[in-house]
Formats: C-alpha cells, sequence, structure tokens
C-alpha cells in the first residue's frame, strides 16, 4: 500500500514538473526586498527581523504596561467577509502571544477593517472604515463606536491627551478628521498640503504630524489646523509615523520600503530599507525598536533603534 502511494505522489510531481516546464521556467522566490523610489532593488536591511502569522497586518500599538504589542488585522476583503478584523498580541520578541485577542468571540463585536490603531487613556483606539472603534485595553472588551460624517477609509489614527481622536481619511475625500472624546466629528483638515494623507501623530507638544503617501511631507499642525512645520523623509510613499520623546519622527514608506529618522533640527537618515510594504508602525518603548506591519506579507518586522 504504502509503495503504491509513493508511486502515486511521484507520478503527480513528474506531471506537475511536466506541466510547469511546458507552461514556463520555473524561477524560485527572492529574499525580501523592494524597489526604491531611485527605482533600485534593494534587499532587506539585515538589522530588521520579521515574524508572521498575521492576516493583513495594517498598524501596531504598544502597551508598556504589558510590555505587549498590539497588531491590527484588516482580514479578509469585505466583499469576501464582513466584520473580519481582529487583533492580535505580541511579544516583543515578535512571537505571538494569543493570536486573536480582540475577534477570537464575535459575540457582540463589529471590527470589519481596522487599520489605524493608538492607545489612551486606558483604551485601544481602532480606525475601521467609517468608525472610530474603543476597545477595553484591560479586557478587550467594545466600548464606543463613533460613525465619521464623510469618511471613505479611515487609515491613521492619533489620540490627543485630552481624549481628541484624529483620523486620516486617505482616499477622496482626503481629509483628517476630528473626533471629539465624546463622538462628534468634524473636518479637521482638508485640501493641500495633503496629498493622501495616510500616518498621524500627536508630538510633544500636542501638535498633530500628518505624513502624506503621494510626497515626503512630515508636517506639523497645531490644534487649530494651522500647518507650523513641515520636515522631509527620505522617501516618498509614507504610511506610519511615530515621534519619540526627545522629538525625533520614525517614519515609514509603505511603497518603497524605507525607515527614515528625522531628528530634530536634522535631515532624515535612513535606517532600514528593502522591508516590503512598510505600513503603520509603532515604538516600543522599553526594548526600544521600531515594529513594522507589513501589510499583505501577513508578518512584522522588528528594527532595534541605535
Amino acid at each position: 500500500m504504502k509503495k503504491g502511494i509513493i508511486a502515486g505522489a511521484l507520478a503527480l510531481a513528474v506531471s506537475s514538473v511536466s506541466f510547469a516546464q511546458t507552461a514556463g521556467t520555473f524561477t524560485a522566490g527572492q529574499p525580501l526586498s523592494t524597489v526604491n523610489e531611485a527605482g533600485e532593488a534593494t534587499r532587506m536591511s539585515p538589522n530588521v527581523k520579521v515574524f508572521g502569522s498575521f492576516r493583513f497586518a495594517e498598524s501596531c500599538t504598544f502597551d508598556p504596561a504589558k510590555n505587549l504589542i498590539l497588531a491590527m488585522n484588516a482580514g479578509v476583503g469585505q466583499d469576501m467577509q464582513e466584520n473580519d478584523g481582529y487583533v492580535s498580541l505580541l511579544n516583543p520578541d515578535g512571537s505571538v502571544h494569543t493570536a486573536k485577542w480582540i475577534g477570537n468571540d464575535r459575540n457582540g463585536l463589529v471590527l470589519n477593517q481596522p487599520l489605524g490603531s493608538a492607545i489612551a487613556g486606558g483604551k485601544l483606539y481602532v480606525a475601521d472604515i467609517d468608525h472610530v472603534r474603543t476597545f477595553d485595553l484591560a479586557t478587550g472588551t467594545p466600548g464606543d463606536a463613533w460613525q465619521v460624517e464623510g469618511a471613505t477609509g479611515l487609515n491613521g489614527i492619533a489620540v490627543a491627551s485630552d481624549g481628541t481622536v484624529y483620523a486620516s481619511n486617505t482616499r477622496d475625500p482626503q481629509r483628517v478628521y476630528k473626533v471629539t472624546p465624546s463622538g462628534q466629528s468634524s473636518v479637521f483638515l482638508e485640501g493641500a498640503p495633503l496629498l493622501s494623507p495616510n500616518g498621524v501623530a500627536i508630538d510633544n507638544s500636542g501638535n498633530i504630524v500628518v505624513i502624506n503617501i503621494g510626497n515626503n511631507h512630515v508636517m506639523t499642525f497645531n490644534t487649530a489646523g494651522e500647518l507650523i512645520n513641515t520636515e522631509y523623509a527620505a522617501e516618498g510613499g509614507n504610511d506610519g509615523v511615530v515621534v519619540l520623546a526627545d522629538g525625533t519622527k520614525i517614519v515609514s514608506s509603505v511603497r518603497f520600503g524605507s525607515i527614515s529618522r528625522i531628528r530634530p533640527g536634522q535631515n532624515a537618515e535612513v535606517i532600514a530599507v528593502g522591508i516590503p510594504s512598510a505600513a503603520s508602525i509603532c515604538y516600543d518603548s522599553i526594548q526600544n525598536q521600531i515594529v513594522i506591519p507589513m501589510n499583505n506579507n501577513n508578518a512584522m518586522g522588528f528594527l532595534p533603534l541605535d
């Protein structure tokens, strides 16, 4: 019986090889890499480690109290299955702590396509298409669900110290929305200099930092919506931005795979390259590392900072 099974498997393998040969030349996969803005093939930096076990990981946020990373998984497309998003918990070394912390049980849960995420005031805030949703950080229990009027695809999200939420809408209408702690939404920014706005962060003075996919601008606005500073990442196509305690900004290019570091008053320096779909990053303040969701690569990269 075993010989028959093995013979059948060999015949199938030979058949498959013959089909592959007639269909075209077989090409093996290559190590992780991207094409940078200059059009050059760029191998991923050796100082970045990658872990998998995700379903379109778009953003992450770090919980220092638990020393865990929360990874947003957008799940499958809405045309395939609604309410399929979930949140994973990761250990700081990238290993999985809880595969589906929010999303294992769908009872009372609506989480369609979570993209941006932030932690503030004991809550997890998530940008979910046209809603901002909150979850209890201790238990994962769903909390508020605020619809953002006019939103077509909320993306980056940040929460100010007073609980005000700022969330980007990358597709048309290209905007940054403001959501009050009571859930009232309004347009905070619209039009130039926004160019497919994506990542949003709050700096150490309470200003709102926004980056574009459409260029390399790193823009700082005050709470009145006035542009007060523009810095520049090394490449365009940017997705995620974090602001460190000393004011340094770290920016990820989802299109070109680089990580830029912009120290106060200095030009951007590239600290990692070749990371496919480097999406909405987060900063692990205990291990001093940047965590990089990698979208449809279903993986997370880990970049120690020096």
